[in-house]
């Protein structure tokens, strides 16, 4: 019998149920993970004591799920989340359950849940295990298998269609065959699932050790299709990479090299839509595929699909302005001013997030050729350092400016962006004296134009 270690101040909470006549199991991830030799510190319980029973044993509970039968409970500082033993009734929305009903077999519980791999339940006293549902068969022969019939599951709560996807790419498994045909079969399904949720179900692939593992089977079981289909797309758009056949093939390599470094979850979902527009794009030129302009129409079906998900305003504006510029080839033939432009478009705040979107594009295309290039760029980038490339290096600013007599708005824009320019081609004009008066001669053209 296998026997989890549980740590001390678990136990004693533990223990505070036991002394009240109810037990106390950690479930899930967090077992599993520990059978696998994988760190994991998101601790999941259940009990067989209700919701009023647990309120009644300590001083500091929060009803943050009480519909649901979900406590949490802060003991010692720490904060426990604890769900009542329950099964459940139907699923109207394919999300959520419309009752509850809790029990004292924890059998029961357990029954309720997604995957064999993921019912596993631990003795919060002891660490004894629980396996009802061949979980450790499944976990020996690395296999994602639903609990039941597959087609229940996934009816009852149509997120775990992308989490089985998700749990193929985090462990390195395979779906079971009655799990995937199922998956396939109800892949429409999918969109019952709010975007948010979506959004963080396939971070969570992205952020995995292989995530084409997950991205391909969200392809294979339709479900890229449903969620994003202009990525779907591209799957039938030939292309000759390194490695790739088709466009999606070298997306998804794109995406497993800035996985394989380590990079962002910015960077990950720059790599996943860089080349999304290159269908729209397509031209045949004798026994040649081009794709001209493919960077920009990228970055327009990168925002479409960015909104959709419901992406914070911030990441959406670096991954699109990573994509727009990650056809970029630099030469030594570029003059200093080309240099510091091209870090104005970027942004100062972004230029590793671009080298490392240059790296992974180059190593999907080429093998590791052609990184010398972007190496180069960047040493160029470094030896500008000291020199003006963005608004925020100018020697004023809007209040500058305000207070000598130039009204905000439009215009101001147009004025700062002019003496940008200026400085870009001659550094030691950047200075207060210089810039105050260049601006004023701005203003005066402006208004002289006008009249």
């Amino acid at each position: 019998m296998k026997r989890m270690p549980v740590p001390l101040n678990i136990r004693d909470f533990s223990q505070v149920f036991r002394n009240n006549g109810h037990s106390l199991y950690v479930v899930g991830g967090a077992v599993r993970d520990w059978l696998l030799g994988i760190e994991n510190n998101d601790w999941d319980f259940c009990t067989d004591a209700t919701p009023e029973q647990v309120m009644a044993m300590f001083r500091s509970v929060i009803p943050t799920g009480i519909k649901h039968g979900t406590v949490t409970v802060i003991f010692r500082k720490e904060t426990y989340e604890v769900t009542t033993f329950r099964t459940e009734g139907a699923y109207s929305d394919r999300r959520h359950p419309d009752s509850v009903n809790y029990v004292t077999d924890l059998k029961e519980d357990l029954s309720r849940r997604d995957f064999t791999v993921n019912a596993f339940a631990a003795d919060c006293c002891d660490g004894t295990i629980t396996d009802c549902f061949d979980g450790f068969r499944d976990l020996k022969a690395g296999i994602i298998r639903a609990i039941g019939n597959p087609a229940e599951r996934f009816s009852e709560d149509a997120l775990r269609l992308i989490r089985m996807c998700r749990f193929c790419s985090k462990l390195g498994f395979t779906a079971d065959e009655l799990t995937f045909e199922s998956a396939c079969s109800l892949s429409q399904t999918i969109s019952c699932v709010s975007k948010e949720r979506i959004y963080d179900e396939m971070s969570k692939i992205l952020m995995t050790r292989k995530p084409s593992v997950g991205l391909n089977m969200m392809y294979e079981t339709g479900l890229l299709k449903v969620l994003i289909p202009e990525l779907d797309r591209c799957a039938s758009i030939e292309q000759d990479k390194v490695g790739s056949d088709n466009v999606l093939a070298h997306i998804l390599v794109a995406v497993d090299a800035a996985a394989y470094y380590g990079y962002s979850l910015t960077v990950r979902w720059a790599m996943l839509l860089h080349d999304i527009g290159k269908p729209s794009c397509m031209k045949k030129i004798g026994n040649f595929t081009r794709f001209f302009g493919h960077d920009m129409k990228s970055e327009e079906i990168a925002r479409r699909v960015m909104l959709d998900l419901k992406f914070s305003n911030a990441m959406q504006e670096d991954v699109a302005v990573l994509i727009r510029n990650h056809m970029t080839r630099y030469n030594s033939s570029w003059t200093d001013g080309a240099v510091k432009r091209l870090v104005n478009r970027v942004g100062k705040q972004r230029l590793d997030m671009f080298f490392e979107v240059l790296w992974c594009d180059r190593i999907a295309s080429d093998g590791k050729s052609g990184i010398e290039e972007t190496d180069l760029l960047k040493e160029r980038i470094d030896a500008l350092a000291d020199q003006p490339m963005t608004l925020k290096d100018l020697a004023v600013n809007g209040n500058d400016l305000y207070n000598a007599g130039i009204p905000r708005g439009p215009e101001m824009g147009r004025i700062l962006n002019a003496l940008l320019e200026m400085v870009i081609d001659y550094p030691t004009l950047n200075n207060r004296e210089t810039l105050l008066g260049q601006a004023e001669l701005l203003l005066d053209s402006k208004t002289s134009a006008g009249k």
